[in-house]
């Protein structure tokens, strides 16, 4: 690559990194309204919990059609390495999250399987192949 298409591609790179950023940000405190909004904001009206899932939710669609265009716009290395590291957040994620409600269904663990802790494992998963990902390919 020339310089001029090299540093068009990395300014688009960084443009999408930042998008990406906010639509996550905007996840994120648009699931904490959700999640925390009908105790501490409104005390259980159904009509505001319901709006602010689908709030979410739509905010969630932004989100995975910004990491979208992250992915296109990286290159077939950093493609690789996040596709190596979300398969693999994908699995532990399945074979986890199965096992983890076999157990409380079967009532070997004696509170009931809560999402949030398969969400702790498929990050930190993620993360550590990511990690691993960048150190292989070095």
């Amino acid at each position: 690559m020339n310089n001029s298409k090299t540093n068009n591609w990395a300014a688009n790179s960084a443009k999408n990194t930042i998008v990406l950023g906010y639509w996550t940000v905007a996840w994120v405190l648009t699931m904490a309204l959700a999640t925390f909004g009908p105790k501490f904001i409104w005390q259980s009206s159904d009509t505001l919990t319901t709006l602010a899932i689908i709030i979410n939710f739509a905010v969630g669609i932004g989100m995975i059609l910004a990491n979208i265009r992250h992915l296109k716009g990286l290159d077939e290395m950093h493609q690789k390495i996040q596709l190596e590291a979300m398969g693999i957040s994908l699995g532990v994620g399945l074979v986890a999250g199965l096992s983890y409600s076999n157990l409380d269904v079967a009532n070997i663990i004696t509170n009931d399987a809560e999402i949030s802790y398969l969400i702790i494992i498929m990050g930190l998963t993620y993360l550590v192949a990511v990690i691993a990902g960048q150190r292989k390919y070095r």
